[in-house]
C-alpha cells in the first residue's frame, strides 16, 4: 500500500473511534463511572477488536501480544 493511503485509512479509524469515544464517555459519566473506569474499558475494548482482527486474518497470536492482552486483565486489579 501506498503511504499515504495507509495515513488516510489509520485517521478514518481515529475518528470513527472518537465519534463513539465522545458520547460513550458522556453517558458513561452519568451512569457513575470515574474516568479511569471509562479508559480501561476502552483499552480493554481495543485489545479485544484487535485480537479479534488478528483472528479473521488467520494470523497467529505471538506472545509479545497476548502479553499486551494480559495488561488490561492486571488493570481489573484497581476496581477491587
Amino acid at each position: 500500500w501506498p503511504l499515504w493511503k495507509a495515513i488516510a485509512i489509520s485517521w478514518f479509524i481515529a475518528l470513527f473511534e472518537y465519534v463513539l469515544m465522545v458520547p460513550a464517555n458522556r453517558m458513561g459519566y452519568a451512569k457513575g463511572f470515574s474516568g479511569f473506569q471509562l479508559k480501561m474499558i476502552q483499552e480493554v475494548t481495543t485489545l479485544v477488536v484487535f485480537a479479534f482482527c488478528c483472528a479473521i486474518s488467520e494470523r497467529a497470536l505471538s506472545l509479545a501480544v497476548f502479553s499486551q492482552l494480559c495488561i488490561p486483565a492486571g488493570g481489573r486489579l484497581f476496581y477491587v
